[in-house]
């Protein structure tokens, strides 16, 4: 491409950008632009008309820019401006043109400071600019003025990042000189979006009213926080400056002789002022629009082609055939349910390259969402024996007072033989007779000949009952995380209806109808498929069976020692590699940055990047937990956090570490894996503190066998439960919910629906 042809890419993705916003949409294309960031009074105005040459931005106290405002310089022999929404009309007068600004942006929002995501699309020509597109944004506010609503600063954020977020966005960081920079809200909102410093591009305004002594020099080298587009220095006018008229041709003079006579600066005057800065965003934007046509082209292809198609549909079209309404009707709702099943078996045309949809969605809440829960609703481990131990307690009743004393001082003998012992054991001491409770796997351990030594301080042998009641207490946490098993796949299921109902989009009310028959059907077989869970575990509840062929038996249990039962995986075996985002680095050394994470049985480690060369760090898993992170209001990440167990520094200074991903669906398959590796979530704090406050009981040493032998069995059991549990939901849920979807049943609605609804305004 010739430098001509060069010289057009900015004007045509400016025919783009006016023939999109003239049909008031964006036909889902990222065009390459300049977005202008930066707080109240940082000098954005100032800089924007310094380009021009021109006053004609509206000036004044709080937020002035209320709307987005689409600024398009185009190098002309003649000098006017005119509007997209008035563009019959040509602009000499730039005082007229900061008036209808302001009317423009009264208009949509207002006399009361309210703001728009609505841009106001202003072309520019004169002799004195260069090729530029640039979006000037409201400025970083803090406090509500007038009327503004009292999130306005959450909604001015939350309006920039919808313009800087875009690849194709280029980051115009506008930041005062005589501000610290490490709190300058344009940079922080440039690295959420632009952690490596790509897209960001920092202008440094008001240098000539620093402190004395003062300079910014080591920004402007880009030495402090670099950015890979670097800094440009500018001085602006002053207020006084603008009150008084001052020409911009003499304020670019003035400029020019600071940069040249400052010792500070006169070394990168060249590189320093508006006119460089013009040069330069011109320049950037060029090469930007030249990077990104490739990907612009195949988009604009693909689209083109995707109507085309549309309009063949429609090219026999007959409205007024009868039949024509009601084959399409059915040909539609076939179509529906066609792209309903591709959509949960995964064998559609379209595959989604950016995230998880439909049936993948699913699969992980099956296998790793649900698994997560399970592990969640785990029992503590000081509540779990402390329970145990009152339960054996219990259960004893007021005979331990009676069996502590017999063992201190007795000999008891046995009044039947062996094999006729049932259930209870008769005994006899000093006259007087017992029955004593008798566990029968014990009963040749504790009888020698025709004498028993009572040697069970706080009770004869371990009760069954104790477990059983325990077990069951568990089975019953799993009715909460079942459920809410079946509430995430009903969300993900209405998510597919309303991606499979687009293709209905020229037909609203059959659209609507769709989906209400559709999700009314969903949510009548939601009703059933929670009733078929519950039954499930209450069978679970109905007979706990410890003949099961994994369950470990009392021998075994009495064997086994706690730590068995947290066995971690294979060592040194990779259990998840992927990128991560650590969130709470200081922005004096870069801020939020992204890295190669390498999850192990063992460890985690992080490298610069995939090719694993340059390991950053290695953190053992010992001690650590997890816990959430609430996520940040100018962040649209989702985070979580990393933590030692006994308050010990994590990496460096940090006590925790957080870990944040670009979806809440890679943050819990993130949790996943981390529990596959042993580290567990954490309890509520407040739990924690009324755990330790009741643990404080102490235990005999026969008690605390007997505990332990009643935990391991409980472990064991559990681990059946959830086993059979994980293998079932998704079963369940697939039978009585989404296979059942396409069913005759919801076909026979769509009939009933058929002539009265789409004979109206939908034909």
């Amino acid at each position: 491409m010739g430098n001509r042809g060069m010289e057009e890419l900015i004007p045509l993705v400016n025919k783009l950008q006016d023939a999109f916003s003239s049909i008031g949409q964006s036909c889902h294309l990222d065009l390459p632009q300049i977005a202008v960031v930066g707080g109240q009074s940082a000098g954005k105005s100032s800089v924007l008309e310094n380009f021009v040459g021109r006053d004609f931005l509206p000036r004044g106290s709080g937020i002035v820019t209320r709307r987005p405002l689409i600024l398009q310089l185009i190098f002309s022999k003649t000098e006017y401006a005119e509007f997209l929404h008035c563009k019959s009309k040509k602009f000499t007068d730039f005082d007229e043109v900061r008036q209808e600004i302001e009317a423009e942006t009264d208009r949509v929002t207002g006399s009361n400071k309210g703001i728009s995501p609505v841009p106001i699309n202003l072309r520019v020509y004169s002799p004195h600019v260069l090729n530029l597109t640039l979006i000037d944004l409201p400025g970083i506010t803090k406090v509500p003025v007038g009327d503004q609503p009292q999130d306005i600063e959450y909604q001015i954020k939350d309006m920039i990042l919808q313009f800087i977020s875009r690849e194709s966005s280029l980051i115009l960081a506008v930041t005062p000189a005589n501000m610290d920079l490490a709190n300058s809200d344009a940079l922080k909102m440039a690295k959420e979006v632009d952690p490596q410093g790509l897209r960001t591009i920092g202008v440094i305004t008001k240098l000539d009213l620093m402190d004395e002594g003062t300079d910014a020099r080591d920004v402007l080298e880009n030495k402090l926080l670099p950015l890979r587009r670097g800094y440009i220095g500018v001085v602006n006018r002053s207020q006084k400056d603008i009150d008084g008229k001052k020409d911009i041709r003499a304020a670019l003079a003035a400029e020019r002789k600071f940069f040249l006579s400052h010792p500070a600066y006169r070394h990168m005057a060249d590189r320093m002022g508006t006119p460089h800065l013009q040069k330069v965003l011109n320049q950037q934007l060029t090469n930007h629009i030249r990077e990104s046509l490739p990907s612009l082209r195949s988009k604009l292809q693909s689209q083109l082609l995707s109507l085309e198609k549309e309009v063949e549909e429609y090219k026999n079209f007959r409205p007024d055939d009868p039949t024509r309404k009601t084959k399409a009707l059915l040909q539609m709702v076939q179509q529906f349910a066609v792209d309903f099943e591709k959509r949960i078996e995964g064998s559609g045309d379209q595959v989604d390259t950016l995230e998880l949809s439909g049936g993948a969605r699913i699969n992980r809440i099956f296998h790793e969402r649900f698994p997560f829960e399970l592990v969640k609703m785990e029992f503590d481990e000081k509540d779990l024996r402390r329970e145990i131990s009152y339960a054996i307690k219990n259960i004893h009743g007021v005979r331990q007072v009676l069996e502590r004393y017999l063992i201190g001082h007795h000999r008891v003998s046995c009044c039947l033989p062996l094999k006729k012992l049932k259930g209870c054991l008769p005994v006899k001491m000093s006259g007087a007779s017992y029955s004593v409770p008798l566990a029968m796997k014990n009963v040749s351990e504790m009888l020698q000949g025709n004498r028993m030594i009572i040697i069970v301080l706080t009770g004869l042998f371990t009760p069954d009952m104790a477990f059983e009641t325990i077990v069951k207490k568990q089975i019953v946490k799993l009715k909460e995380p079942s459920l809410k098993c079946v509430d995430l796949v009903v969300s993900e299921l209405a998510m597919v209806i309303k991606k499979c109902t687009e293709k209905l989009c020229s037909y609203p009310r059959l659209r609507e109808e769709t989906e209400r028959i559709v999700t009314t059907h969903i949510r009548e077989r939601e009703g059933r498929t929670k009733d078929q869970i519950l039954l499930l575990i209450d069978i679970e509840l109905s007979y706990i069976n410890t003949n099961h062929e994994d369950f470990i038996g009392f021998a075994n249990a009495q064997q086994r020692s706690t730590q068995a039962n947290k066995k971690r995986a294979i060592p040194n075996q990779v259990i998840r590699r992927g990128w991560l985002t650590i969130n709470n680095i200081s922005i004096m050394k870069g801020g939020s940055k992204e890295y190669w994470f390498i999850l192990t049985a063992e460890n985690l480690s992080w490298y610069k990047d995939e090719e694993e060369k340059e390991k950053k760090y290695m953190l053992p898993l010992d001690n650590l937990k997890i816990r959430d992170v609430e996520k940040g209001f100018m962040s649209n990440k989702h985070v979580f956090a990393i933590f030692n167990t006994e308050q010990r520094n994590v990496y460096k200074d940090l006590r925790q570490i957080e870990l944040a991903c670009d979806s809440h669906e890679d943050v819990d398959s993130w949790k996943a894996s981390f529990l596959r590796a042993g580290v567990y979530p954490e309890k509520d704090q407040a739990e924690n503190e009324d755990g330790a406050q009741e643990n404080t009981f102490s235990m005999d040493p026969q008690l605390e066998r007997q505990v332990e032998t009643i935990r391991n069995l409980v472990d064991s059991y559990v681990a059946i439960i959830n086993k059979s549990i994980r293998d079932l939901m998704p079963k369940t849920i697939m039978h009585l919910m989404i296979n059942n979807v396409s069913m005759e049943c919801v076909w026979g609605r769509w009939v009933g629906f058929g002539q009265s609804g789409f004979s109206c305004s939908d034909s």
